[in-house]
């Protein structure tokens, strides 16, 4: 019998599709950067439906049109964007033609003795989660560098150098794309610079909190602020209040597990810490606009 499920990718199963070069015994399922065409063509039936990765996905953009969903928001296809995507995040692609770029995949394994600090990653504006964030559209000085860069990379795995270069030039990818969201930043509006940190670390403990701290007194506490604080601050940043903030990461995370066939509509509202299933139900078709089970239906891949 067919069953709705949205499928879970893992390095391994994309390498199984292709016979890329392995640097070290392991290292295969690791790692991979390949031209985004020949990459397509392989994955393309599997990967225009809805997805989730265990891995870090990046893909930059050289020429293409069409669109991409990250966590259910749709982003249009220009050449010098670039975008990142961190484990569990929902993922589908709307390709019109053939887009040309570079695609790289990376286990959180890859990078994690190779960095003294574990959470080196969050350092970066994209790697957030927020797919807002994960979006970046590079100008020509930046491009034209992350293209040389990626270039050099994908010689380097193909002829199977030296690892260690390739996991430092993967960091300087990194530095080199979060320079330009600074630029950018700092060219729209320079007096937020503070904001946005303390807004970074409002999501932070959002991202480790949002199944049991629903108030936005309780994340004010945490920050040495009053709740007024908190809102004036994501109002003047996000153009939402911190409230509605919170209400939108649960709302991510019930459409993300709702997309886990393994899952009924109480298993999540127990996950996600409601009271019950009905209420979980009312939440969600509040503003959503439609029922949890009618929003799976909408976003099932059927499978046999």
């Amino acid at each position: 019998m067919a069953k709705e499920k949205i499928p879970v990718y893992d390095i391994a199963n994309l390498a199984a599709r292709t016979d890329r070069p392995a640097f070290l015994p392991g290292l295969s399922v690791e790692f991979m950067i390949e031209s985004f065409g020949p990459y397509l063509g392989r994955q393309s039936p599997h990967l225009h439906h809805p997805h989730r990765h265990s891995f870090y996905h990046l893909v930059c953009f050289t020429r293409g049109k069409g669109s991409h969903n990250i966590d259910f928001t749709q982003f249009p296809v220009r050449s010098g964007q670039i975008y990142f995507m961190i484990p569990g995040q929902v993922h589908s692609w709307n390709f019109a033609g053939q887009p040309s770029g570079y695609v790289i995949n990376f286990s959180e394994s890859f990078l994690k003795n190779f960095l003294l600090n574990p959470t080196y990653l969050e350092k970066f504006s994209f790697f957030s989660g927020n797919a807002a964030d994960s979006v970046v559209q590079m100008g020509r000085p930046v491009q034209e560098r992350v293209l040389a860069l990626l270039e050099e990379m994908l010689a380097r795995y193909r002829d199977k150098s030296d690892i260690d270069l390739l996991r430092a030039e993967l960091v300087q990818l990194f530095l080199l794309v979060q320079s330009s969201v600074v630029a950018r930043i700092k060219n729209e509006a320079p007096v937020v610079t503070q904001k946005q940190q303390v807004l970074g670390s409002f999501r932070k403990l959002l991202e480790q909190h949002y199944r049991e701290k629903r108030l936005p007194s309780e994340y004010a506490a945490m920050l040495y602020m009053t709740p007024n604080h908190l809102n004036t601050l994501s109002r003047d940043i996000l153009g939402r209040s911190a409230g509605e903030v919170i209400r939108d990461r649960i709302l991510l995370e019930a459409k993300r597990l709702l997309t886990n066939a393994g899952m009924t509509g109480s298993e999540i509202a127990y996950e996600l810490n409601f009271q019950d299933n009905s209420y979980f139900n009312r939440f969600f078709k509040k503003y959503e606009g439609v029922t949890p089970e009618e929003f799976r239906r909408q976003h099932r891949v059927v499978q046999a």
